[in-house]
């Protein structure tokens, strides 16, 4: 596995922010390149580095590619903010999808997690590490999965029935597929451009994984 260098980062910690100076924040700063995570009065402001963001991207390519290939319903969410009042916390994922879930949302030009299901899938790239605990925050919001990428590489976290993250050896979502197999085109973008590297995926995926009620042997070659 190859290591993922660090980039330094500029980010802002705050205590004692009322839930109404965050609510309004991300107002005023709706249109800026920061992340904001709010966890019960701690506001963290971050700026995002070329790899952060490329990161996040390419993992979303990913991810929307599983789906067209799997013949999977798909709804992105981006990085849209998620509040829980009652619980005085609040984030922005790197990328978000509805895809099992994606018929409840669909059409829908505002998402309320009150009557609304959280995305099924949220990616995470943590490579400088929040000061807050993003994952316990995605736990409060109940997304079913997050695909977490640090330092040390990828990781698949799904919620267990106690509302804890637990790492996967497979996808919840996509259930043949590895964090093993994503890394190993993560890595090829050192070789080759991203158009290409997602193509080579297209493939890897027709020959590896089943779309959902057939069924195709997973024989681990490359």
């Amino acid at each position: 596995m190859v290591a993922i260098k660090i980039p330094s980062q500029q980010r802002i910690l705050l205590d004692n922010v009322s839930w109404r100076k965050y609510t309004s924040l991300l107002r005023a700063l709706s249109d800026r390149h920061l992340r904001l995570t709010y966890d019960q009065g701690m506001l963290e402001i971050m700026t995002l580095s070329h790899e952060h963001e490329s990161l996040g991207r390419f993992l979303g390519r990913s991810a929307v590619t599983l789906t067209e290939e799997l013949d999977l319903p798909l709804k992105e969410g981006g990085s849209t903010t998620f509040r829980r009042r009652p619980k005085q916390k609040g984030l922005e994922p790197d990328n978000c999808y509805w895809i099992a879930s994606e018929a409840k949302v669909r059409g829908k030009r505002k998402i309320d997690l009150r009557k609304d299901p959280p995305p099924d899938l949220a990616i995470e790239v943590d490579i400088t590490h929040s000061s807050l605990n993003r994952m316990a925050i995605y736990a409060e919001i109940r997304v079913p999965e997050v695909w977490r990428i640090d330092s040390k590489g990828l990781t698949f976290f799904v919620l267990d029935s106690d509302n804890n993250y637990q790492p996967a050896t497979t996808s919840l979502v996509f259930p043949e597929l590895t964090p093993a197999d994503l890394m190993e085109f993560i890595n090829r973008r050192a070789r080759a451009d991203e158009n290409e590297v997602i193509k080579q995926f297209r493939a890897w995926i027709r020959k590896h994984l089943s779309r959902p009620g057939n069924s195709k042997p997973k024989d681990g070659s490359r």
